[in-house]
């Protein structure tokens, strides 16, 4: 059995569910005792998974012993390769210092998880506020700082532009149902949250622009000037959240 909340992962793309069962079963094996829990999180939680999407997963560990590691290194690389997947090796005494360092990435994970093994490590996590607003400045200005330099590193390029838009989607639709939950809002699903940003953000074109950032997620090609000017955009929505994040008490 995989999960004790999901046995089959039936929601998910075949090839997904077997290549991440084999890795669960590796890293059980691997691990053994030590392995505390498996948690998928993200889009893969909730059985949203696009062609160009990641597969997410948690291992929380007792100890990280380099023979036990060593012995899951094989298993990771064929996962990675097939299937696009992102392991984090966390151990159970650091979790408390990893929700407040990366405060945005785990209040997306309470959302948005579902445990493949073991009992659910994050059952009873709280992130304060103040660390979720301040980490939550950070990112939105890491992302915009970066998504600056590559527009201009890579705007000649449709096809790496396409790929740099499509990868902007997980990030800015999490800050986005952060930014909406610190709000005192419901933030939804992190799709919808950023579709509520958007919405209210003046000038026209906006839904467009989602429209075009959901189409790169789905394959990683827009036609031709689309990308470059998705880009710039999605840039100006991050720089809109920030200042919102800004006038946050």
């Amino acid at each position: 059995m995989i999960s004790k909340a999901d046995p089959t992962l039936a929601d998910l793309p075949p090839q997904v569910q077997g290549v991440l069962g084999d890795f669960v079963t590796a890293a059980r094996g691997a691990f053994g005792p030590d392995l505390r829990a498996v948690v998928l999180y993200g889009s893969g939680a909730e059985g949203r998974l696009r062609a160009t999407s990641d597969v997410n997963v948690i291992l929380v560990l007792a100890a990280f012993d380099r023979g036990r590691a060593e012995a899951l290194r094989e298993p990771l690389r064929v996962a990675q390769a097939a299937i696009r997947l992102g392991a984090m090796f966390l151990l159970e005494r650091e979790i408390p210092a990893a929700a407040e360092a990366f405060s945005v990435k785990f209040a997306d994970i309470l959302r948005r998880r579902r445990v493949l093994f073991g009992d659910d490590p994050f059952a009873r996590l709280a992130i304060t506020r103040a660390a979720e607003v301040m980490r939550l400045k950070q990112v939105l200005l890491n992302l915009i700082l970066r998504l600056r330099a590559a527009y201009i590193l890579r705007g000649l390029r449709e096809e790496q532009l396409a790929v740099l838009v499509a990868d902007t989607a997980g990030p800015l639709r999490a800050c986005a149902a952060t930014l909406l939950e610190l709000e005192g809002q419901p933030p939804g699903p992190p799709r919808e949250a950023l579709q509520r940003i958007a919405a209210a953000q003046p000038g026209d074109g906006w839904d467009r622009t989602l429209s075009d950032l959901s189409a790169a997620r789905e394959r990683p090609l827009l036609p031709p000037g689309v990308a470059g000017a998705t880009l710039f955009r999605l840039i100006e929505l991050a720089e809109a959240m920030r200042d919102r994040v800004g006038r946050l008490a």
